[in-house]
C-alpha cells in the first residue's frame, strides 16, 4: 500500500489499523514511522470497471464498417446477417414530389478506382481531427465517423487476386484495418477454396499488403487470436433467409443442390468472422484505429504544416521549439514580402510618374502645337478676308466705273 494513499485513508473517514511491515532498508533509513494499513471496511475500487461499463452503456460507442467489392457480390446481405438487422437502401424514385425531405447518409460511388475510398476515410480522418483541435472540444458527445475495419469482399475465382483488388488493399492498408473475405463460399469445392486462402495470403505477403491480425497479446484471446490468424481469410456466406432443419429455423442458403447453413462452421466461416469481430476484437479495432491509422495521419498533417517530434538531426523537439522556430520563419518571411511590397511599391510610384510625366509633356507638347496653330489659323482667316474684301472692292469699282459713265452718257443726252 502506498504511503500516500495511506495519509488520504483517515480524511475519508475510513477504519484503519496499522500492522507491522516488511520495508526496504532504503524506507528503514528514511523513516521508521513507516507503515502499511489494512482495510477495515469497502473502498469500492473494484467497482470501476462497472463504472466504465455503465457508462459506455449509457453513451454508446460508434462502430464503422466499410464494405468493399464488387456490384452483387453480398456486401448488403452479409451486414445484415452479422448484426441480425434489415438495413434498409432504399433506391430513389425519378417520380418524387416536387418538395421533399429526404435523409442520406454517407455513400460512396462505385467506381474502378479505390481513390473515392481513399478520399471518404481522409475526410472523415479531417473531421475528427478538426474537433480534436478545437478550443473547446467535445469529443463525449462527437459521432466517430471514423472507419474501424475494413471488409474486403473478394471473388471466389479459385486462381489469384484480381489486379485492383491487389493495389486497392495496398493503398488502403495504412488508412484503416482490412480483413479480406472471401464471398460466396458455396460456389467453390472446399478443396479449391483451401488452395484459394494459401495462394490468396502467399499473393498478399509477398506484394506487402498490411491486413489486420488479431492480437496476440492479451491472455484472455491470444490463443483463439493466434489461431483465426492462420485461418485467414475467412470464407463467408450470408442469408436473412430461415429455413428448417431438424425440426429447428436457421439461417441458411438455398440452393438448387443443397442448403448451406450460415452458422455452421463445417459450411462455412461466418461464425468465426463474427466472433473475431464483434465478440472478440471490436475494442482492439477501434483502438488500432485511433492510435496507428488516425495518428498516421495526424502525424503527416502536422509534417505538412511543419510541425515535427525530432529536428533535422534527428533529436527530440518539443512542440514549443517548433512553435518557436516556425514563428521565427513566418516572420522572417513576412518581413521579407514586406520589403518585396515596399520596393514593388516604389517601383511602380516611379513607374506612375514616368507616366504621368509623359502624358504631362504630351499635354503640353499639344497646347503649345495647338497655340502655335492658332496664329496661323487667324493669319489664313484674315488673308482670306483680305482676298474677298479685294473682290468686292474690285467689283465695286468696276459698278462704280459702270454707273459713273452711265451719268455721262445722260448729261450729254439732255445737253443736247
Amino acid at each position: 500500500i502506498f504511503y500516500q494513499v495511506a495519509q488520504q485513508l483517515p480524511h475519508l473517514g475510513m477504519k484503519t489499523t496499522c500492522t507491522s511491515s516488511q520495508v526496504s532498508d532504503d524506507e528503514q533509513k528514511k523513516g521508521k514511522n513507516i507503515c502499511s494499513l489494512t482495510m477495515s471496511s469497502h473502498v469500492g475500487f473494484e467497482s470501476l470497471p462497472d463504472q466504465l461499463v455503465n457508462r459506455s452503456i449509457q453513451q454508446g460507442f460508434c462502430f464503422n464498417i466499410l464494405c468493399v467489392g464488387e456490384t452483387g457480390i453480398g456486401k448488403s446481405t452479409l451486414t445484415d446477417t452479422l448484426f441480425n438487422t434489415n438495413f434498409e437502401d432504399q433506391e430513389s424514385s425519378h417520380f418524387c414530389p416536387p418538395v421533399k425531405l429526404k435523409a442520406q447518409t454517407y455513400k460512396l460511388q462505385e467506381s474502378n478506382s479505390y481513390q473515392p475510398i481513399a478520399d471518404y476515410i481522409d475526410a472523415q480522418f479531417e473531421a475528427y481531427l478538426q474537433e480534436e483541435m478545437k478550443i473547446k472540444q467535445s469529443l463525449f458527445n462527437y459521432h466517430d465517423s471514423r472507419i474501424h475495419v475494413c471488409l474486403y469482399f473478394l471473388s471466389p475465382t479459385g486462381h489469384s487476386l484480381k489486379t485492383l483488388d491487389l493495389l486497392t488493399m495496398k493503398n488502403l492498408d495504412s488508412k484503416m484495418n482490412i480483413i479480406p473475405v472471401i464471398a460466396k463460399a458455396d460456389t467453390i469445392s472446399k478443396t479449391e477454396l483451401q488452395k484459394f486462402k494459401i495462394k490468396l495470403m502467399s499473393e498478399l505477403v509477398s506484394n506487402g499488403v498490411q491486413i489486420y491480425q488479431f492480437p496476440t497479446d492479451d491472455d484472455t484471446v491470444a490463443r483463439i487470436n493466434a489461431a483465426m490468424n492462420g485461418q485467414l481469410s475467412f470464407a463467408v456466406v450470408g442469408s436473412m433467409d430461415e429455413v428448417k432443419i431438424r425440426n429447428k429455423m436457421v439461417k441458411a442458403h438455398q440452393d438448387p443442390w443443397g442448403v448451406v447453413q450460415v452458422e455452421n462452421e463445417n459450411h462455412c466461416d461466418f461464425v468465426k468472422l463474427r466472433e473475431m469481430l464483434i465478440c472478440k476484437n471490436m475494442e482492439d479495432l477501434r483502438k488500432q484505429t485511433h492510435t496507428r491509422h488516425y495518428k498516421l495521419y495526424r502525424r503527416c498533417k502536422s509534417e505538412e504544416m511543419g510541425f515535427s517530434d525530432v529536428g533535422p538531426e534527428n533529436k527530440p523537439v518539443s512542440l514549443q521549439e517548433t512553435y518557436e522556430a516556425k514563428r521565427h520563419e513566418f516572420h522572417g518571411e513576412r518581413q521579407r514580402k514586406e520589403e518585396e511590397m515596399k520596393q514593388m511599391s516604389v517601383q511602380r510610384v516611379k513607374e506612375k510618374e514616368a507616366i504621368l510625366k509623359e502624358a504631362k509633356f504630351e499635354h503640353l507638347k499639344r497646347v503649345h502645337q495647338e497655340e502655335r496653330m492658332k496664329p496661323e489659323e487667324k493669319r489664313r482667316i484674315l488673308d482670306k478676308e483680305i482676298i474677298d474684301f479685294s473682290k468686292k472692292k474690285a467689283t465695286c469699282e468696276i459698278f462704280q466705273t459702270q454707273s459713273f459713265l452711265a451719268t455721262g452718257s445722260n448729261l450729254r443726252k439732255d445737253k443736247d
